[in-house]
């Protein structure tokens, strides 16, 4: 299973939910990748800025893993990465266990789709 991570219009991304809301509420829910959309490739970068993609990358990397020693894995003050990755597990891109309370990413990959749109002269 992999991530992927996109700019989508605020109607596409509504009518993206509703179907995912249907096929849970059907008892079809689809399993498959995880879609994370966001509205403006401004948004997608302040979410996901570059310490973060290297975290969700290096986390990826070495598997589960405590927060502090991840910290210290990457070099990096332990509350700036309290902080990133409690904004990764809110987005849904790393997973905390319930009895250890160590982080992990759970997908094969992260796909990062950035699209630029012509501009309008």
């Amino acid at each position: 299973m992999k991530a992927i991570i996109d700019v989508s219009p605020k109607g596409g991304l509504l009518n993206s939910l509703l179907k995912t809301a249907r096929q849970v509420d059907s008892g079809k829910a689809a399993r498959g990748n995880y879609h994370l959309s966001f509205e403006s490739s401004k948004l997608l970068l302040s979410e996901l800025s570059t310490a973060r993609i290297a975290l969700l990358e290096d986390l990826r990397k070495v598997g589960e893993q405590s927060i502090y020693a991840l910290a210290k894995l990457v070099g990096r003050n332990y509350s700036n990465v309290h902080s990133d990755i409690n904004k990764l597990i809110e987005l849904g891109l790393v997973l905390r266990t319930e009895d250890t309370k160590k982080v992990f990413v759970p997908f094969d990959s992260v796909e990062i789709r950035l699209t630029l749109s012509e501009a309008s002269h």
